[in-house]
């Protein structure tokens, strides 16, 4: 589906840039690409360290991107700067920057574009004063055109919005003796030793019996599609302690946790396969190509509103889950928010299963994606024009 807005100036255009973001960019290199007339949604990178090599690097990156969406002949770049546009435009070096990467890639610059803090203006316009025009002039123009608001909150910038879910200790302590009742049933019944050391104890499920709540929700594990499915359902906050305890004991195996990230990111008949895929993989068969290429982010682009059921759920396993399980819930809040084409948050979640588990495969790989600029290529043919 496409989302076409007209741009009637230069103030309009950028009262629109949030709306293809989805958040108000803040400290940001963005770059609008262009077919023709038509915008192909928008790029964001953090504003580069004050030094040539920098600029040239993160013009490289943005500008690299560009020239992998197909169709794309031109661009906008605007830096979003903290500073004043009293003295000038602020973001002339990086700007430039971006104009000689497009020029090398035979790329149109259609306009180079600053947002101040106390002013805006286009680089390539001969009458814009030199402190810039008002800031107002860009509210003024989206109240002048009806612009509809976007989802998020425009007072959120780029790094709002990873913060896990706030739950009290007693909370947390629930799914704790949750997880210790189900490890017991699956130690005492399947021999499954438990994930990540922990401490043993006298409490809940620590006593040798097998509580038949904790039985009911280990033999879920029979079909596991079933209950990642499940869950997608409902309002993640109401999950069930047990069911959390299943989730985050789940994701703390990578074997689980890849059937979930495909199932999430497809469908539970993908999830079955991928499964299938898993156990002949484990008695020495190859694994499939087109499962395996889902998870580096080629393909089908994943239905967006099914990876933010997902991503929901998942954020509220991490909150939950003890220390030594949580890793694993990090790990895939940090690929969902990757294949959602929030890299910074990605790199957030990733960093902090790393801070538990410095070796934790998963989240390592997602950190050096986003290091890189590596997005999925299904994000190259995501499409909303503005003309």
């Amino acid at each position: 589906m496409t989302t076409t807005v007209r741009a009637a100036d230069a103030a309009h255009f950028l009262s629109l840039v949030p709306h293809l973001l989805g958040f108000a960019p803040r400290r940001s290199l963005v770059v609008v690409p262009f077919a023709g007339s038509r915008s192909l949604g928008a790029m964001r990178v953090d504003l580069p360290p004050d030094s040539l090599e920098a600029f040239d690097s993160a013009a490289a990156t943005i500008v690299g991107m560009v020239c992998r969406i197909p169709d794309a002949d031109a661009l906008t770049a605007i830096v979003y700067a903290p500073g004043s546009a009293a003295d000038g435009l602020p973001g002339v070096p990086v700007l430039a920057a971006v104009g000689r990467a497009a020029d090398a890639c035979g790329v149109r610059v259609v306009d180079l574009l600053t947002v101040a803090s106390d002013g805006w203006g286009s680089h390539l316009d001969a009458t814009c004063p030199p402190g810039g025009r008002p800031l107002d002039e860009i509210g003024s123009a989206a109240e002048r055109h009806g612009d509809p608001a976007p989802g998020r909150s425009l007072d959120d910038d780029h790094a709002s919005g990873a913060e896990l879910p706030r739950h009290s200790a007693a909370e947390r302590r629930i799914v704790g003796g949750a997880l210790r009742s189900l490890e017991t049933a699956l130690a005492v019944v399947c021999g499954i030793p438990r994930v990540g050391g922990g401490r043993r104890g006298s409490r809940e499920g620590d006593d040798g019996g097998v509580a038949p709540e904790a039985l009911t929700a280990a033999c879920e594990l029979d079909d596991p599609p079933l209950l990642f499915e499940r869950v997608l359902l409902g309002d993640p906050s109401e999950l069930e302690p047990l069911v959390v305890a299943l989730l985050a004991w789940c994701l703390a195996r990578p074997s689980l946790r890849d059937v979930a990230l495909v199932q999430w990111a497809t469908d539970a008949a993908h999830g079955a396969d991928a499964l299938e895929a898993q156990r002949r993989w484990e008695e020495g068969e190859d694994y499939p190509e087109r499962l395996g290429s889902i998870m580096w982010g080629d393909g089908d682009r994943p239905e967006p509103g099914r990876l933010l059921a997902a991503l929901e759920v998942v954020r509220e396993v991490a909150a939950l889950a003890p220390r030594r399980l949580r890793p694993g819930p990090l790990a895939l809040c940090a690929w969902l928010a990757w294949a959602l084409g929030r890299s910074t948050h990605a790199a957030s979640y990733a960093q902090r299963a790393l801070e538990i588990d410095p070796d934790h495969g998963l989240a390592e790989i997602l950190l050096s994606f986003v290091q890189v600029g590596h997005l999925p290529d299904w994000a190259f043919h995501q499409r909303r024009h503005v003309r």
